[in-house]
């Protein structure tokens, strides 16, 4: 299925296209899938129950990480894994016209997920040992900006055809292009990687299935014993604790009546705003936070990405009190926030990269510490609607900001060592002078 390079590809010929192919089938299964079921007249409770018991995958593909380590190709996986991922959102468009299309879906974005979690472990992993430190601060800003690329291919194009074909067409019919051109798209990228990644081989290769569970118990046991590491869970923990309620309450927010607090916008302004207006600024910032992170340095650049990713949450406070009707200054005011989102965010993946991830299991590990910022953004989603209710959104908006204190306060804690490279060059530049 694959081949492996004997030249190594420049990292703009597969970084972006890579994490475009784990954007896709996330917000094919986050976001699309919701709205598709929510045209076909399913409720509201069974679209947020199984859509949410889907994304689970990427909460627990952790646990199964081990074994890829046994592979003896990384880049296998990854092709494999986009070409079955894109497969399964094609028989989704399939499954459509069946009488139990729910189900049958349902079952098949399963699938997807599982495809998708188990690619980003590989993806993750390819790209952690074919890049250096330096070469992962400055092609972090593109890893995240293609990521949600897929949320802007999806949200800010895909949701808006399926709007217009809706209405020459039963929804059934419409929401089955939009997932065959998301399977097309992902069998294409597939494809397409099968020549554009570099072709790294695993060190740690064993054939036998009981040293994968071996391995298993030693991923495990190393990842816990690493200086400092529940230090380290704690700060990925609280790492998104601002953002996992801003992500959830500020759609909400604008949705929602001026009477109730919010602006009232349509469902169509509120697409435009995020999905354009707002994608694009964050495509932007992460861009640029890499660049910042790989001149700065990691250390002293940390505290300065978490106040880029939490102050810009202000702006929500200054919409809640203004209450503006103008679209063009709230597109600007959520273009100000997603900005700083995504060159904030930056940062924790630096930091799973570079301090959680060292080591010998480096594609287990990474993928143990992506599980457990998953959990990070999953509780606080999950009170953030009881905490709104009770303080109201402008009183809300005030606690978002709070909240991102005790990350800031840690990052003054945490021990981030300088790789070994850029330790060589200081040490040799010293010893010049």
């Amino acid at each position: 299925m694959t081949t492996e390079n004997t030249a190594p590809r420049h990292p703009m010929r597969w970084v972006p296209t890579l994490y475009l192919a784990e954007g896709l089938p996330f917000y094919a299964v986050a976001l699309v899938a919701s709205l598709m079921y929510k045209s076909m007249g399913v409720a509201n409770d069974e679209i947020a129950y199984w859509t949410g018991l889907i994304t689970f995958a990427w909460v627990f593909k952790s646990l199964w990480s081990p074994f890829l380590e046994a592979a003896s190709s990384k880049k296998f996986l990854v092709v494999m894994f986009q070409l079955v991922g894109g497969v399964c959102l094609g028989l989704v468009a399939l499954s459509l016209q069946l009488p139990m299309y729910f189900a049958i879906s349902i079952a098949l974005l399963g699938l997807v997920a599982i495809a998708a979690a188990t690619h980003d472990i590989a993806a993750d992993g390819l790209y952690i040992a074919s890049l250096s430190n330096k070469q992962q601060a400055a092609y972090a800003g593109w890893q995240g900006a293609f990521f949600n690329a897929g949320k802007f291919i999806s949200l800010g194009g895909l949701v808006v055809l399926a709007g217009h074909l809706e209405k020459s067409m039963p929804p059934a019919q419409a929401w089955a292009v939009i997932f065959g051109i998301l399977g097309s798209m992902m069998i294409a990228l597939g494809l397409y990687h099968s020549w554009a990644l570099p072709g790294t081989k695993n060190t740690n290769t064993d054939a036998s299935m009981r040293s994968v569970f071996t391995t298993l118990q030693d991923v495990i046991v190393t990842f816990f014993q690493k200086p400092g590491i529940w230090l380290a869970i704690l700060f990925i923990l609280l790492f998104r604790v601002g953002e996992g309620q801003i992500q959830t309450i500020g759609p909400l927010f604008l949705r929602d009546a001026k009477e109730l607090g919010g602006l009232g916008l349509s469902t169509t302004e509120v697409g435009v705003v995020y999905g354009t207006a707002g994608t694009i600024a964050f495509l932007g910032g992460s861009v640029l936070g890499g660049y910042f992170a790989s001149w700065l340095g990691l250390k002293r650049a940390l505290p300065w990405l978490i106040l880029a990713m939490n102050v810009p949450n202000a702006v929500f406070f200054f919409l809640s009190t203004s209450i503006p009707d103008n679209l063009v200054i709230i597109a600007t005011a959520l273009s100000f926030e997603m900005f700083g989102y995504g060159f904030g965010f930056v940062g924790l993946i630096l930091f799973m990269m570079q301090v959680i991830a060292v080591g010998k299991y480096q594609t287990a590990h990474y993928a143990l510490a992506t599980g457990v910022m998953q959990l990070g953004l999953v509780v606080p989603k999950m009170v953030s609607g009881s905490i709104q209710m009770s303080l109201g959104y402008k009183n809300f908006f005030i606690w978002v900001l709070i909240s991102a204190i005790p990350v800031l306060l840690m990052s003054r804690l945490l021990v981030i060592k300088k790789p070994a490279a850029e330790a060589n060059a200081t040490n040799g530049n010293a010893a010049q002078a």
